[in-house]
């Protein structure tokens, strides 16, 4: 079995939960994967890595990461799966204290190739937010990976915001959940 069908796998199995919830967007779905509950586990950890190490190989990046909390697992299960960059967290608001950074990790420079990550997307505020502060400071951003893409618009507004560089969803709810009620 390939790495991407065993993260398909771990999905299903421990990340999908049946019944309603609140979205971080506000909305309100009859279904949630909680990535975490799969990734944080070993055989979701080193398919993931596998998987994000092999693309952000590919785009020829020196950096990996996204916004806290959905990107930390994500950007060291690419560390794990042998990608040889840094990884980075981008906080939601400017440390008020230590070094007073918004974006942690080893430090990042003009040179950087930065990749950004998510655990899951829906409307892609979260990544969206993500790309902006790297925007704000500087860097170059050369792809987005998400480890699960609820296939909600999501990714339509991460293009726009990543200036057309590629987006790429290692899984999508049609992967996870096929029979969901909702699905057209």
């Amino acid at each position: 079995m390939d790495a991407q069908q065993r993260l398909v796998d771990e999905l299903r199995t421990h990340a999908l939960v049946i019944g309603e919830v609140v979205l971080s967007s506000g909305q309100t779905a009859q279904y949630y994967v909680d990535a975490k509950r799969a990734i944080l586990l070993p055989a979701g950890f080193t398919a993931l890595g596998e998987l994000v190490a092999h693309h952000a190989r590919a785009w020829g990046a020196t950096a990996v990461g996204g916004l806290t909390m959905g990107a930390d697992p994500v950007a060291c299960a690419a560390l794990a799966g042998g990608f040889a960059g840094k990884a980075f967290f981008v906080r939601k608001d400017v440390k008020p204290h230590g070094l007073s950074r918004r974006i942690e990790g080893p430090g990042l420079t003009g040179q950087d190739r930065c990749v950004v990550l998510e655990d899951v997307v829906s409307t892609g505020g979260s990544t969206v937010r993500a790309i902006e502060a790297l925007g704000q400071e500087g860097r170059e951003v050369i792809g987005v990976i998400s480890v699960l893409d609820r296939l909600a618009g999501g990714s339509e507004a991460i293009t726009v915001a990543a200036g057309g560089a590629p987006y790429v969803a290692l899984t999508t709810i049609d992967d996870v959940y096929p029979e969901r009620p909702d699905r057209p």
